[in-house]
């Protein structure tokens, strides 16, 4: 019905940047937000950033200085600027949709998740 579609991670080194990308595809009325959590080896998944469909965002305070969400609405794409990568940043981020569907029902969606490493 819906797919998340992630791409854009990899190792990095610290102090390093990279750039996360996920489209969602399928019947899609609207994604009313989008955005990535993460889940360290160990750790809780936890929120990193989200964006509405009309631009609000909301992001973890471990990354507000570092990292920047963005979407395109046309793609239904969300972006994620990963900026001053340090170690603790290593783990799997996942894409999230609450997206409003062909049979006009509204739930979450998630990608399969995307490893981001930073190590030296």
């Amino acid at each position: 019905q819906v797919q998340l579609v992630e791409s854009g991670g990899g190792l990095v080194q610290p102090g390093g940047s990279l750039r996360l990308s996920c489209a969602a595809s399928g019947r899609i009325i609207s994604a009313n937000a989008m955005g990535w959590y993460r889940q360290a080896p160990g750790k809780q998944r936890e929120l990193v950033a989200t964006i509405t469909s009309g631009g609000s965002t909301n992001y973890a305070d471990s990354v507000k200085e570092r990292f920047t969400i963005s979407r395109d609405n046309a793609k239904n794409t969300v972006y994620l600027q990963l900026n001053s990568l340090k170690p603790e940043d290593t783990a799997v981020y996942y894409c999230y949709g609450r997206i409003t569907t062909g049979f006009f029902r509204e739930r979450d969606y998630w990608g399969q998740g995307t490893q981001v490493t930073v190590s030296s």
